[in-house]
């Protein structure tokens, strides 16, 4: 007995030869230089059981596409030397200094000013391109639902459909996205609203004591405001435009606006007609009044107004009996813009 207890006593303490042998054996994790550590996915076999199969990276190519929400200092974003945003390539000296593509070929022999012994020449940095290219953050305009790339922010927000209007209205200062632009025109100012259809004509009188009218799209709310103003000599110009960013590169509305001489009379049974077609054009301060210069409005002359129903105080006004047909170029759609 008392050798068998001897026995299993030995069994149980292993030499220590034997047991860093068998401590090789199990599996360690060593965390590379950086302290980064790789995620890896066991995969099953095709069986469903059994042999779990080989490891595989979650990285790899097949694997779908996965998005964190995350904080970042702002100036790793930036170059360094001209604090702009970062955009593909970025380059990165031997010893580690950053710089983008346009600062670099600005510098003396491509070398970094940074490095002390100005030896340190740039090399395109591939990792961070990928970051700088997948850092998307949400547009600063209200209202407007997308995440953009980073380093296109400024350009987007310029152009973006939600990009803030002013109000022109003297002494107000204002400034909102178009819809909240024509909310404000309606109930502060008084501006009357009317929707028109894409594509068909709709027929306005507008006065001209009642410089403004905003129109609204039938199935965007796309804001448009009506202009009216006068030219000299009695002659009254009316204008429209998109209320969003001028900045846009290409027209996506074009307009019609046309008056008939109503006196048919006037012209042995014909109607006479002034007209003009355009393409719109777009402006975040939409309500100034139009200039001669302008090749977008609609000139009136005296004989096409016609007269409103009498004011209160027995004195008349006049009205533009405005046709008014809106075209959209090609389809909206916010990631256009």
């Amino acid at each position: 007995m008392q050798g068998a207890a001897a026995a299993a006593e030995g069994r149980s303490r292993a030499s220590p030869d034997k047991a860093d042998e068998e401590s090789a054996k199990k599996p360690r994790l060593d965390l590379p230089d950086a302290h980064s550590v790789k995620q890896e996915l066991v995969a099953p076999d095709a069986a469903g059981g059994g042999d779990p199969g080989g490891i595989v990276a979650a990285a790899a190519p097949y694997s779908p596409r996965e998005e964190l929400a995350v904080r970042i200092d702002k100036r790793l974003l930036h170059c360094p030397l001209c604090t702009l945003p970062f955009k593909p390539p970025v380059f990165q000296c031997k010893a580690g200094h950053l710089a983008c593509g346009g600062c670099v070929a600005q510098l003396p022999r491509g070398q970094c000013k940074a490095c002390v012994d100005g030896a340190g020449f740039f090399d395109q940095c591939p990792a961070l391109d990928a970051v700088v290219s997948s850092t998307r953050i949400e547009c600063p305009n209200a209202g407007c639902p997308r995440y953009v790339t980073y380093h296109e922010v400024a350009e987007h927000q310029t152009a973006c459909a939600h990009a803030p209007c002013r109000c022109t209205e003297p002494g107000c200062g204002y400034v909102g996205a178009p819809q909240a632009l024509a909310g404000h025109l309606h109930t502060v100012h008084s501006v009357p609203v009317r929707a028109v259809q894409y594509g068909k004509a709709s027929q306005l009188r507008v006065p001209v004591s009642a410089p403004r009218l905003v129109l609204l799209g039938d199935d965007d709310n796309r804001v448009f405001l009506l202009t009216v103003g006068a030219l000299g000599a009695g002659v009254t110009a009316v204008s429209v435009v998109c209320a969003r960013a001028s900045a846009a590169t290409r027209p996506r509305f074009a307009c019609k606006m046309w008056v008939n001489l109503e006196a048919a009379a006037a012209n042995g049974g014909k109607e006479d007609m002034v007209l003009v077609d355009m393409h719109m054009s777009s402006s975040s301060s939409p309500g100034a009044v139009v200039a001669a210069g302008e090749p977008t409005f609609l000139m009136v002359p005296p004989m096409y107004l016609v007269p409103a129903a009498a004011a209160g105080d027995g004195a008349a006004s006049m009205e533009v009996p405005l046709h008014i047909r809106i075209d959209k170029l090609s389809p909206w759609s916010d990631a256009l813009v």
